[in-house]
């Protein structure tokens, strides 16, 4: 019986029994940190100090799985190209080989240089400082991941990091134009992220759905998009993923993405080819063959996710590790072992008992995804992640990928709408022929490729002898609108999103101040 299965079965014989598993294999994860890091760390002054951070390590750690991980799995689930199980598996397997294999060995410890480190010169104040963003941090991400909202890790961190900083040296602690850039990213990513994916969508329509002959697109088409899709990610794979490992140039990752995909897509040419001869004129049979490369994209997403955003569990721990057992205050620590253990333990163990919430919100409820659809999210991912970087631009992957689910479902509607009017059109004007005459035009109409389409309407406007302006298509586009994309998810995420930095800053700072008070006075 497959685990999907038995969970429904547990929690509708039980409702609360599935929650309080959950609850109680988190809070042994806890605990279990708690008793190896206190055997380990007690002889130390501050030992103790290191075990409760320790402990808010593992509980961000849990919480970074629960909630920034779907975005690599949710597109390939809710389109179906794996199960809820198999994706939880391999996600789970990516992203700890991520953070143990090239999770790197140094982490810095004011993500993104937003406060200036010099202005802190008391150890004791920096640790409160990590503390007290690491926890907010988690915090933020548990209550929007209970209430089913994607939010960015780094930016949750990063207000984390600049409202404790602020608590204990005041505003000019704070590198505002820094600042300003991350707040310019809850814009530039999911803009990027929407069109880059919409631009993908409408490629495939209009070179492969909206011919006449879809088999035969199919075979020119999809070798080069697997192909691309290949140059993408191992750049970004080189880039991201294995860049604390491996230093290289964009240049030079470029061309090793380039070999790669040279060799794929003959591979793949050959496979289609193969396949494609048993295939009928049909769109589920060509959505088939994304099935494959969407499965790879998942891990090669979590593989890249748990080498960088595990930084964002350990990174604050690290520095507090650092600052016990050395004194000080680092702007660079080294990550043991055990700490980036306990990140990435902690993101398997979320992502397994409370993922699956947010892999189901960003694959299913937002817009209905098939595997041509995730494919173009998965693309979108990865090409905005290696463009941004290169131009500069602080973006976020979890602001990309939802980004990409949302472009491909407004592109929809707007097409949906386009299709609805154009056959309105054909109807107005066949409206007093003979109903034969207006099955065989919408016959013709529904069979013909994309560029013929074009060409059958405006012949038909011709013989119509009408002309409709900007305004009249914007009020008739919305009359055949139909609503693809559901809107309260929508506001809901956004929301989320733009309270994503004040609101672990606010949280940090108020941490700051408590523990100040209980130890510091």
């Amino acid at each position: 019986m497959e685990f999907k299965t038995i969970k429904v079965l547990i929690e509708r014989t039980n409702p609360r029994r599935g929650e309080l598993f959950r609850l109680g294999m988190a809070l042994l994860f806890i605990i279990a940190i708690m008793f190896v890091c206190y055997t380990k760390f007690a002889i130390y002054q501050n030992g103790t100090i290191l075990v409760i951070a320790a402990m808010i390590g593992g509980y961000m750690g849990l919480n970074i799985g629960a909630n920034d991980v779907a975005n690599n799995v949710g597109p390939a689930v809710g389109s179906k190209a794996i199960s809820l199980t198999g994706a939880i598996l391999i996600a789970a397997i990516c992203e700890a080989s991520g953070a143990l294999v090239a999770g790197g060995d140094v982490v810095s410890t004011i993500k993104k240089e937003i406060i200036d480190s010099s202005l802190i010169t008391d150890a004791n104040t920096f640790i409160w400082i990590m503390m007290s963003a690491l926890l907010a941090a988690a915090i933020w991400l548990n209550l929007a991941t209970a209430i089913g909202a994607p939010v960015s890790t780094t930016h949750s961190i990063v207000g984390g990091v600049l409202g404790a900083g602020v608590a204990a040296a005041g505003w000019g602690i704070a590198n505002w134009p820094q600042v300003g850039a991350i707040i310019a990213s809850w814009v530039i990513s999911p803009i990027m992220g929407g069109i880059i994916a919409a631009a993908f969508l409408l490629l495939i329509k209009k070179r492969i759905i909206y011919q006449s002959d879809m088999v035969k697109s199919a075979r020119v088409l999809v070798p080069i998009l697997i192909s691309a899709m290949v140059w993408a990610f191992v750049t970004y794979l080189i880039l991201k993923g294995l860049n604390k490992i491996w230093q290289i140039d964009i240049l030079s990752a470029t061309v090793i993405g380039f070999v790669f995909a040279l060799a794929i897509y003959f591979i793949v040419k050959q496979i289609i080819l193969h396949t494609s001869k048993k295939m009928g004129q049909d769109r589920e049979r060509i959505n088939k063959l994304f099935t494959i490369p969407l499965v790879f994209a998942a891990a090669l997403l979590s593989f890249a996710h748990g080498a960088n955003d595990v930084a964002n569990a350990v990174g604050p721990l690290a520095a507090i590790n650092d600052a016990v057992i050395h004194g000080g205050v680092v702007t660079k620590a080294e990550i043991p072992l055990w700490v980036m253990m306990v990140g990435a333990i902690g993101i398997v163990m979320g992502l397994a008992l409370y993922g699956p919430k947010l892999i189901h919100t960003v694959g299913s409820e937002i817009t209905k995804l098939d595997k041509i659809r995730a494919f173009c999210v998965a693309m979108a991912a990865a090409v905005t992640v290696i463009l941004a970087s290169q131009l500069g631009l602080p973006v976020s992957s979890t602001h990309i990928a939802v980004g990409g689910v949302f472009g491909v479902g407004f592109l929809r509607e707007y097409l949906e709408a386009n299709q609805s009017q154009a056959l309105d059109e054909i109807r107005n004007h066949y409206i007093e022929e003979k109903d034969d005459e207006v099955g065989k035009f919408l016959d013709e109409f529904n069979e013909s490729d994309f560029y013929h389409k074009g060409q059958l309407l405006m012949d038909l406007k011709k013989k119509l002898g009408t002309k409709l302006y900007k305004k009249d298509k914007k009020k008739l586009r919305k009359v055949y609108r139909t609503e693809l994309v559901k809107r309260s998810i929508l506001v809901k995420i956004v929301a989320a999103w733009l309270v994503t930095v004040p609101s672990s800053g606010g949280l940090a700072a108020v941490l700051y101040f408590i523990l100040h008070i209980i130890f510091l006075k």
